[in-house]
């Protein structure tokens, strides 16, 4: 494939950290598409609680990912995927029509389930079959969704995969089954992946992004100031390193210890 030049792509920025990328799974879904077909980009991040006119004027409903292709913004981590399917079909990505719905009903059991505040709302028993059935499908024909090849479908779950393992283990202190054992491998299998490891958000930007707004923001705030004062200790410490000690405190330091010795 001859060389192209890098796309432009919009994703969601990460709450108090501008830098870095944010906790949407769809945004990661694109980039991940991106990494799998081996095609450049150059991420412009935003931040989706104080959006900036210019990502307002290209993308007036104000939702991310964006990407940019023949000088039009495509919106819709599907339609951005499914685009790039077609016009860069080399590595195909392409998901087998009986294949397409593996897994889909995964996410929103596990958001349901997430916010659920009744325990007999069976919203946990649901999650518990939406895994149970792609453990069924995955020891048929895994170990990824179409067999031995990785596809559409597989890039879709990971991240949502990522957010669930993520955010129920902290907000619920649940876990998958240990007897999923093919949904275990399998999420070990594409957490392993170089594409993965390049397009995840931290850990403790998914958790802020599942909390309630008010007390995200206040983890965010305490964070911040965390790092902060980790910055000006280490500064400190710094300075102190390279500060000349006067001589006759040094043999008085010296002195002191012999005399308490």
């Amino acid at each position: 494939m001859a060389a192209v030049a890098p796309f432009e792509v919009c994703v969601k920025a990460a709450a108090g950290a501008p830098d870095l990328l944010g906790d949407c799974p769809f945004s990661q879904k694109m980039l991940l598409t991106l990494e799998e077909k081996h095609l450049p980009y150059a991420m412009k991040m935003v931040n989706l609680s104080d959006k900036p006119k210019w990502f307002l004027e290209i993308s007036p409903e104000g939702k991310v990912p964006l990407f940019k292709s023949d000088e039009t913004w495509v919106s819709d981590s599907d339609c951005i995927t499914q685009l790039l399917e077609e016009k860069y079909p080399d590595p195909s990505l392409a998901t087998p029509p009986e294949y397409a719905s593996v897994g889909s009903k995964i996410f929103p059991s596990f958001v349901k389930f997430l916010k659920s505040k009744d325990p007999s709302d069976s919203s946990e028993q649901a999650l518990l079959d939406e895994l149970r059935a792609l453990d069924d499908h995955l020891k048929a024909h895994g170990p990824y969704i179409n067999v031995e090849k990785i596809c559409a479908a597989d890039l879709s779950l990971a991240p949502k995969l990522y957010h669930l393992e993520i955010a129920l283990g902290h907000l619920k202190n649940w876990t998958i089954p240990e007897d999923l054992t093919h949904v275990h491998n399998y999420m070990k299998l594409l957490f392993s992946r170089d594409s993965f490891a390049k397009t995840k958000p931290t850990k403790e930007h998914v958790i802020a992004g599942w909390l309630p707004k008010d007390i995200s923001e206040l983890c965010l705030i305490k964070r911040g100031v965390a790092m902060n004062l980790n910055s000006l200790s280490l500064g400190l410490i710094s300075l102190l390193s390279r500060a000349r000690v006067p001589r006759a405190l040094k043999f008085g330091h010296s002195r002191a210890r012999v005399q308490n010795a």
